[in-house]
């Protein structure tokens, strides 16, 4: 069971109950005894144009790791349209950032308010079909997520659109909005050029035949036109947190959701806390926290007899060192340091975890799960990886070095996602904050250490996380063969169609 630190004053930390309830909800009577359904009802004596004003007023951040404005996206759509088409809402519950674990704690808590909030952003978009999109792995969610959809859709809630949750694969790709949309569309989840607003989903209705629109690889697909709106019309991707935020903000108003947090982030986020600390776990805490003490609340600080290094805000933000712990929590503050807020999950790093090991193991991860469409994320990822791994474990020379500086400046060259961009961020971070570090390794004063163990979670139990160990076995070539063959994701799968991918044993 996931650790959730009780609500109220916690460490002198407030915490709050908006998205992550304080137990779960078993019914959808339940969820109503407890007010929900309220913002759906408000959301339908109202037009699209005033939800989107409501919404933009909030304030509403998306909380997928990005931090894009949520009623500038609904807007956005609005504006794209199809004339022709509906707009499809999708759910991104694809979680795989290393370190993250809230929208399944969301989920597992109560999935109704993620549901309520997908209708009303089906009704100011003019979507009729809603995809909850989870990982196949998920099963303990997608019961979830099905049995609550089975519920609101017997009590008449979803009158007009019509919902479903779609497995995907495990890769850690699979979470990018657009190879989402790749995925559901039939295709492995390698990301395309156009955004969602420009080119969604085909119309449902079209991967039951199992057949793919066009040439089944992502690198191929144009921004959509006018020829191409009956294919995949637009299509909003929502994260699971995000719109479990949406109902309420619906039902008690704008000015109720900015009476937390601050006013650039306003609101409370959910975080998870792994790594280097006393407990694992994850909680909802008010924006503006300092991270230091998200960390003493949902981890218990450093663990006993240790002290905080640095804390790595998942792979996609630069690393956050000691002396910056007392950073608040908001977009804003974790910008400014180099870092980010992402989708909240901070694994906290102590004295004894080697610098340049972390790198490594961040490196393997992100040059294994990259799909191999850019060339320099890569192959000059991997062969980032392989130089800090050679530096890691004291082998390296001068030239390794250089190798490491040389691919962290061009590994994000041409990218067309942002996982090379992140790959480049937290690497150049590491250097520059711990660069003695990898000088002793190169000179022989520190011995080798086997890169850090960098995965998704797998589950949080009795205060303990649980990584996917399975990763160390994984090929570039997203294979779990004992060789790799060699060639790219992209290369090696590329054409293949819906329900033709092998999911992990």
């Amino acid at each position: 069971m996931t650790i959730v630190v009780p609500s109220g004053n916690t460490g002198r930390v407030r915490t709050a109950r908006r998205v992550l309830w304080d137990r779960t909800i078993d019914s959808l009577d339940e969820y109503v005894s407890r007010r929900g359904g309220a913002g759906l009802g408000v959301a339908r004596t109202r037009s699209a144009e005033e939800l989107i004003v409501e919404l933009e007023a909030s304030g509403l951040r998306g909380r997928g790791g990005a931090g894009f404005p949520t009623g500038r996206k609904w807007r956005t759509m609005v504006e794209n349209r199809s004339t022709t088409e509906a707009t499809t809402v999708i759910v991104n519950g694809a979680e795989g950032e290393p370190g993250t674990f809230k929208d399944r704690s969301i989920i597992r808590r109560c999935p109704y308010h993620v549901i309520e909030g997908a209708l009303i952003a089906a009704l100011a978009v003019g979507a009729d079909h809603i995809v909850f999109g989870l990982k196949h792995s998920f099963q303990r969610e997608v019961v979830r997520m099905r049995a609550a959809i089975d519920e609101i859709t017997a009590a008449g809630w979803a009158e007009g659109i019509s919902m479903e949750v779609f497995e995907g694969p495990d890769e850690y790709l699979y979470g990018e909005e657009t190879a989402l949309l790749e995925a559901i569309d039939g295709r492995y989840p390698f990301p395309r050029l156009a955004p969602p607003f420009r080119r969604g989903v085909e119309r449902h209705g079209r991967r039951a035949t199992g057949k793919a629109v066009g040439s089944g690889v992502s690198s191929r697909v144009e921004l959509a036109g006018p020829q191409e709106e009956l294919i995949a019309p637009p299509a909003l991707v929502d994260n699971v947190e995000t719109l479990a935020n949406v109902p309420r903000i619906m039902a008690r108003g704008s000015g109720w959701f900015r009476t937390l947090g601050t006013e650039k982030s306003p609101g409370t986020i959910t975080v998870t806390v792994t790594g280097a600390s006393r407990r694992h776990g994850v909680a909802e805490v008010m924006m503006g926290t300092t991270l230091r003490k998200v960390i003493q609340m949902v981890g218990g600080g450093a663990r006993r007899g240790h002290r905080i290094k640095g804390v790595l805000p998942g792979v996609a933000n630069g690393i956050v060192p000691a002396e910056l712990l007392d950073t608040p929590v908001t977009y804003e503050d974790m910008q400014a340091i180099g870092s980010g807020v992402g989708s909240g999950g901070f694994i906290v790093l102590d004295e004894t975890v080697d610098m340049p090991a972390l790198a490594a193991g961040v490196s393997r991860f992100l040059g294994v799960e990259s799909c191999g469409q850019c060339t320099p994320c890569k192959l000059g990822g991997l062969e980032l990886a392989d130089a800090l791994r050679t530096v890691s474990l004291s082998e390296a020379a001068e030239h390794h070095m250089q190798e490491v500086v040389t691919r962290s400046s061009t590994v994000s060259d041409r990218a067309r996602c942002y996982l090379a961009h992140q790959h480049q961020v937290v690497m150049q971070s590491i250097l520059g904050r711990y660069g003695h570090e990898f000088d002793a390794h190169v000179a022989g004063t520190t011995g080798p250490v086997e890169p850090y163990l960098i995965a998704e979670l797998i589950d949080i139990e009795d205060g303990v996380a649980q990584l996917d160990e399975r990763f160390l076995e994984k090929q570039p070539d997203w294979s779990f063969d004992e060789l790799s063959t060699g060639k790219n994701p992209a290369d090696r799968l590329g054409q293949n169609r819906f329900g033709e991918w092998s999911f992990r044993p």
